[in-house]
């Protein structure tokens, strides 16, 4: 894998509520006539940006991925249906069906998102329109619900079981199981064939020796040759890596917007296959548990590979995650999201990433970046030079990430 890393260099319910006689399923065509909509792009960035606020922080951020994935995917089906329909709302339908998902997966927030819902729809004329949208909204969310019944979500009866060993990963105390075990077990949102990866190096390989030496003389807490500016890059890119490039998408479309279509689709493309990306990395990280490079260079006499010598005393930059090195799961939702934005507007997209990191200097938590190849160079090596991962890690997780991407463009219409 590579070649792969050098290229970076440059429920039914709710069909009750609002007169579905009357109303009628969604119906399949063309969307209604544009001369009768008022609606535009806005709505959908609004109610991500909401999305994202209410997930984080009240879930772990690799849990909050499959919320957002069911959010987006219910904004963009309730869209599409009242698109479908003539003298229906889309802002409507597109909020509606956003506050029924999230309402239901984080219901501590259902008050705040009651009131954002009525400031919404408070912007929507009354009258038919608007009811044909939030009955479709409601439409929308239900189904997502009652299609993820018991699709593993949470399932408190999976754990990381994995036994010591050399190259095995283990919980640091107090802690006896890695984060979310359950995840890498959750159904699929649109792959249902998920992208299947090698796994990582052999302990007594060349390349895993290559890599133990880079991440060991770059990624240390001190005395590392890491430059002043990687130490910049490793720490910016310490942030909540699931939102960091949606945000930036965000803002770019806001100033280059497009329809409500198609952002809706952008939106739930990005998030299904962070979705279905981050699954797979989390079966690998529980099923495989491969050890970060902290345990690897503590351990190294253990390993079998001459080419590596034990060095006491190295911590890493930036502290472990409670959860093992393969593969990535930094790189697998931040790939998927710049690969769909490459898919869809191009690599020359210019975006600006802003880091949520506050231990950092409030002037270098914002960085510019002219195409997307430099965001994802930067946010590979970032997780290196932050003594996080070893170089193969990062490989397969971007493989993973783009492969999925373009799996789930293909399949996601």
């Amino acid at each position: 894998m590579r070649s792969h890393r050098r290229s970076l260099t440059l429920p039914a319910l709710a069909l009750c509520l609002l007169a579905p006689a009357l109303l009628g399923p969604p119906v399949s065509g063309a969307a209604a006539p544009a001369r009768h909509r008022t609606d535009d792009a806005s709505v959908v960035l609004a109610w991500e940006r909401i999305a994202m606020a209410t997930v984080y922080p009240a879930t772990p951020i690799p849990s909050g991925v499959p919320i957002l994935g069911f959010t987006s995917i219910a904004m963009y089906d309730a869209a599409k249906a009242s698109a479908r329909r003539s003298h229906s709302s889309e802002t409507a339908a597109v909020a509606t069906a956003a506050h029924g998902v999230l309402a239901h997966y984080v219901p501590t927030a259902k008050a705040t998102l009651d009131t954002q819902l009525a400031t919404t729809l408070a912007g929507v004329p009354d009258g038919r329109a608007e009811d044909k949208g939030v009955w479709l909204g409601r439409w929308a969310a239900a189904r997502m619900i009652e299609r993820r019944k018991h699709d593993g979500y949470g399932d408190p009866t999976i754990h990381y079981t994995l036994a010591a060993g050399p190259g095995i990963w283990q919980p640091a105390p107090p802690a006896t199981d890695m984060l979310v075990p359950w995840l890498g077990s959750l159904d699929p949102l649109v792959l249902h064939r998920p992208i299947r990866l090698d796994g990582p190096d052999e302990l007594t390989s060349t390349a895993y020796a290559r890599d133990y030496e880079e991440v060991r003389t770059t990624g240390a807490a001190t005395g590392s040759v890491r430059t002043a500016e990687q130490t910049t890059i490793a720490q910016f890119f310490n942030s909540n890596s699931v939102t960091m490039v949606v945000d930036a998408l965000l803002r770019h479309l806001e100033k280059q917007p497009l329809p409500l279509l198609d952002t809706a689709r952008l939106i739930a493309r990005i998030h299904a296959a962070q979705t279905d990306s981050v699954i797979e990395a989390w079966r690998l990280k529980r099923d495989v548990g491969f050890w970060r490079p902290s345990e690897a260079i503590a351990g190294a006499a253990t390993d079998g590979n001459s080419r590596t010598q034990p060095q006491a005393g190295w911590t890493p930059l930036v502290a472990n995650p409670n959860y093992s090195d393969y593969v990535s799961g930094h790189a697998s939702v931040t790939s998927p999201a710049v690969e769909m934005i490459r898919l869809t507007l191009g690599e020359a997209t210019s975006l600006e990433l802003r880091s949520t990191n506050t231990l950092i200097d409030p002037a270098a938590r914002v960085r510019t970046y002219a195409d997307l190849t430099s965001i994802e160079y930067d946010a590979f090596h970032a997780r290196i030079w932050a003594g996080l991962h070893f170089a193969d890690a990062m490989d397969d997780g971007y493989l993973l990430g783009h492969l999925t991407a373009r799996k789930v463009h293909h399949k996601l219409h």
